[in-house]
């Protein structure tokens, strides 16, 4: 460590602070990925030889404290206990990261295999190391492409159980939650759209396109391309801000649309 340079030594830091590996196993990571910290991150989790050894006793106690008391899963007030244990609000879109991770299947529940082997696949097996994780999956929001899987199972995550689309309410919440992250400026006027003009369910084609139009095309809807195949709904919400004014800002110009 001593023979680094200040710059490298601070991104050890970072990683072991992060991740909790050794200073030797922070330096292998970084080397393999020329010394980028995101890179090293996954090159870290990538590599189960290099994760810290999960103990199966500790998962096994883990569950325990969250499971039901009659059912062999962990629901709503399991969740909430580990929330305050973690000290994470329930709210927090790091909970939505986190059942990224373990697959889930539902909201506000995991299965025993769902969340031992997300905890295992993380490298976490105590409380401890559940807090030292966070900064780390907070991250990931940042990398587009697990961004994108994080968006894309969300949908699958969020909706109910034999139901193929998403209900509107529900919808709407997530995508507050998630382009709360990447700053779309559109999103409240998205919203307010659905609850004026469409009010219905959210079908599965709609909410991964929404993520292509907010990435691909700009707030002032200036290089939109009404030709392109873009869901009828994403049509007509542009159709909509048209009709009421919309500045380069993505900013409502006429106030009939804020209301």
């Amino acid at each position: 460590m001593h023979k680094l340079g200040r710059g490298h030594r601070d991104k050890v830091q970072q990683f072991v602070t992060i991740t909790g590996a050794s200073e030797k196993v922070a330096m292998q990571a970084l080397k393999a990925s020329d010394w980028n910290l995101e890179g090293a991150f996954d090159y870290f989790y990538s590599q189960p030889q290099l994760r810290t050894f999960t103990d199966t006793r500790h998962l096994e106690e883990l569950y325990n404290r969250y499971k039901d008391k009659y059912i062999d899963m962990i629901y709503a007030d399991g969740i909430t206990l580990l929330c305050n244990d973690i000290q994470v609000d329930p709210q927090d879109i790091v909970m939505l990261v986190l059942s990224w991770h373990m697959k889930a299947g539902t909201m506000c529940e995991f299965s025993k295999k769902e969340f031992t082997e997300g905890l295992q696949s993380l490298g976490i097996d105590s409380l401890e190391k559940f807090r030292e994780k966070i900064p780390y999956m907070r991250s990931e929001l940042k990398d587009e492409q697990k961004f994108r899987e994080i968006y894309n199972f969300a949908f699958g995550w969020a909706k109910e159980k034999g139901q193929k689309s998403l209900a509107l309410d529900t919808a709407i919440g997530m995508w507050q939650l998630l382009f709360a992250e990447k700053q779309w400026p559109l999103v409240e006027h998205w919203c307010q759209f659905l609850q004026a003009r469409h009010n219905k369910a959210i079908s599965r084609d709609t909410w991964s396109q929404l993520l292509e139009f907010a990435k691909t095309v700009s707030s002032n809807l200036s290089d939109y391309d009404a030709e392109g195949a873009w869901p009828y709904l994403i049509d007509e919400f542009v159709d909509y801000l048209n009709e009421n004014g919309v500045n380069q800002h993505g900013q409502i110009t006429d106030s009939s649309l804020k209301r």
